[in-house]
């Protein structure tokens, strides 16, 4: 790429904002030239809007300090300083659905870390190992939008991230029941434990609404193209409970699964070390080089020691065995915050350069 893309961020000052600004950080083929955050944060310098909130453990990058943070609601303008923009706004699901699209018709392509567009059904959400042929969908939604070059594309929920990649592996074993108890940290909350103390030596037994998307956004990306717009796979039917634990970043699965064919657990090992997608194929700036690693010992993953495989961007999967009721159970984890937020949607911009979506304005 001859020259960087101008990015900027919407919702720069939250826990994904950060992670954003900290990914991008000497970023091959993007440059983040504009923060945007709240009417209360709007003419500050960044440094200063985010004060004492920055959640990374690095530190802040020195490009981003002195970037004068606009108003998010000021869309003309913000939108005319950039070629495309990541979203991670803090707003309800309505005004989500609305600035997004506003960003989309002045002809600003959206990278969504949001939920909000996760079931408009021209908008593609996508894992790009899993299902990136699904950004075709956009030529539909520019049509339904009145856009040449304005689109909305989303990311899945953090919470299946640890377990779709797995189950898409051993798609031709017909997976077709799954049992899934996720471990979610409370970074997927946008907090710390400094946030957050009555955390510490905690589990809370409830995440509102995780519990459905856990169940039902797999569905949506094993899904088709049909007259213009995504519909969801039939199966596996997924059954899930999402709990809250005192790990800062990473959720865990623990998952049971039925299949119609019966695997041999060598097979199934393998199927996981070698699955890939198009950012592996197209060799990526973000992309893991290998997406699922399988980890012998019996007391893995672990949080501690796994969280960061690729540099958050790849999936760790243990605990691979027979039985007794399901035909195999495993154990999944994947860094919520990298792969499951920011890093899966800088990840879903570097494939939609490479398709050709996004390009300079």
């Amino acid at each position: 790429m001859q020259k960087k893309l101008r990015v900027g961020i919407l919702g720069a000052t939250g826990m994904v904002g950060q992670r954003f600004i900290s990914l991008l950080e000497n970023h091959p083929w993007f440059e983040v030239v504009t923060v945007a955050a709240s009417e209360r944060s709007a003419g500050k310098t960044y440094e200063a809007a985010v004060g004492g909130r920055w959640k990374m453990t690095t530190p802040m990058p020195e490009a981003v300090k002195k970037l004068i943070v606009s108003n998010v609601n000021e869309v003309e303008k913000v939108a005319s300083t950039v070629d495309f923009v990541f979203s991670a706004v803090d707003m309800t699901k309505d005004e989500i659905r609305a600035i997004e699209e506003a960003y989309a018709k002045t002809e600003t392509p959206v990278v969504s870390n949001n939920s909000a567009h996760r079931w408009t059904p021209d908008v593609p959400m996508v894992v790009p190992e899993i299902n990136a042929d699904h950004f075709e969908v956009i030529k539909y939604q520019k049509e339904r939008l009145g856009t040449k070059r304005g689109f909305i594309a989303v990311k899945p929920n953090c919470s299946i991230q640890s377990y779709a990649p797995v189950l898409t592996a051993w798609k031709e074993f017909e997976p077709y029941e799954v049992v899934a108890t996720t471990y979610q940290a409370i970074s997927g909350a946008g907090k710390t434990f400094k946030d957050w103390p009555e955390m510490v030596e905690n589990i809370i037994p409830y995440i509102g609404g995780e519990e459905e998307k856990s169940e039902q956004e797999p569905l949506r990306i094993w899904g088709h193209i049909e007259n213009g717009v995504i519909v969801k796979a039939e199966e596996p039917k997924i059954t899930c409970q999402c709990i809250r634990v005192p790990v800062l970043n990473g959720h865990t699965a623990a998952v049971f699964v039925k299949f119609r064919k019966q695997p041999t657990k060598e097979q199934l090992i393998e199927k996981l070390e070698s699955f890939k997608g198009f950012p592996q194929e197209h060799n990526l700036p973000s992309a893991p080089k290998q997406f699922i690693q399988y980890l012998t010992e019996d007391n893995r993953p672990q949080v501690k020691l796994d969280v960061d495989y690729e540099n958050g961007m790849g999936i760790s999967v243990g605990r691979l065995r027979e039985d007794s009721i399901y035909d195999w159970k495993f154990v999944g984890l994947s860094h919520n915050t990298v792969r499951g937020a920011a890093g899966g949607a800088v990840l879903c911009a570097e494939s939609l350069v490479e398709m050709g979506y996004i390009e300079a304005k």
